[in-house]
């Protein structure tokens, strides 16, 4: 039986975190007073189990662990050389990169740069695009264990887009697609501050949105250049048929007319939306179909023992 390990890493996405920590070590989370971002603890409505704890910054040089999980730029360039002691420093250590490079697609050079550290990617997508200079990478890809049941029933005439703060992040998550679609097809957005723009409901807790997704016709990504979005995933895993664009990592996701749809023309979106919401069935055969690969490639045990795997390397 391989030893239980001591993990120290951040809050960065809680809905990967809370998937992450279903690995069968312990992790703990640095922690601030002011609880600013990435140092924000057990926080929100997800269950965390009790694998879970928290690391206060004016602690955490006094304590021991196996591994150090980075997950953002300033735990890595900031907050291990202001709050780890230098042998915490030099632990086996992992990057967790959640997203694709933001300054060039293709030409721009990962920050860490350390023949002792493995780079995870979460798609290869992104594991393509960064150029990871001297350290080596590889890719783990997305595992889903749902928070809660639901199964699809699909009977609210809508698509349903789920994106936090879509107002400020604009044109790369698809604002103008969203706005631009809404006036040809009912869309309903989830998630923080989308109460700010038609059709904004506002924040969903993890809880309810399996409830939401299922009510819904479809599920709309209108993302141009991103990770593989966990609630797509989630969406898949209730049932619910996905629209979206056919870049990044959703081209081997979905294939269009058997398992959801995908293209890069704003009108073919908009009549496979229609087509969808005239034909309640197909919505319900494609769903299908996308659970049952949703449930294949990305179901919980395949992620915890691709990650257990790493682990192990980079402490034998």
């Amino acid at each position: 039986m391989p030893r239980r390990l001591r993990i120290l890493t951040w809050h960065v996405h809680g809905n990967y975190l809370y998937n992450l920590t279903q690995v069968p070590h312990d992790f703990y989370l640095l922690t601030d007073p002011e609880r600013t971002p990435g140092r924000v603890g057990r926080v929100g409505t997800l269950p965390w189990g009790p694998n879970v704890h928290e690391a206060p910054v004016e602690q955490v040089e006094d304590m021991d662990f196996d591994v150090v999980l980075y997950q953002h730029r300033v735990g890595w360039e900031s907050d291990r050389l202001r709050w780890l002691s230098p042998a915490q420093q030099k632990l086996p250590r992992i990057y967790l990169e959640h997203d694709p490079p933001q300054q060039h697609p293709t030409n721009e050079r990962h920050w860490v740069q350390d023949p002792g550290t493995l780079l995870v990617h979460c798609s290869h997508f992104n594991a393509l695009m960064w150029d990871a200079g001297e350290t080596p990478s590889r890719v783990i890809e997305h595992g889903v264990k749902p928070v809660a049941e639901a199964r699809y029933v699909g009977d609210k005439p809508s698509g349903l887009v789920v994106i936090n703060q879509l107002g400020k992040r604009g044109r790369r998550l698809g604002l103008d697609l969203y706005l631009g679609l809404r006036h040809d097809v009912p869309l309903t957005l989830a998630g923080m501050e989308s109460e700010t723009l038609p059709g904004g409901i506002g924040e969903v807790s993890q809880l309810e949105l399996p409830q939401l997704m299922a009510s819904h016709r479809f599920y709309f990504h209108p993302v141009r250049y991103t990770s593989l979005g966990l609630a797509l995933i989630e969406a898949m895993m209730v049932g619910q048929p996905v629209i979206g664009l056919a870049t990044t990592e959703l081209a081997t996701v979905i294939q269009s007319g058997d398992n959801g749809f995908i293209d890069n023309r704003p009108a073919a979106l908009a009549d496979a939306m229609r087509q969808l919401l005239r034909e309640p069935e197909l919505a319900r055969s494609w769903g299908a179909r996308g659970r049952q690969l949703a449930q294949q490639r990305f179901n919980i045990d395949r992620f915890v023992g691709d990650w257990l795997h790493a682990l192990h390397e980079v402490t034998t």
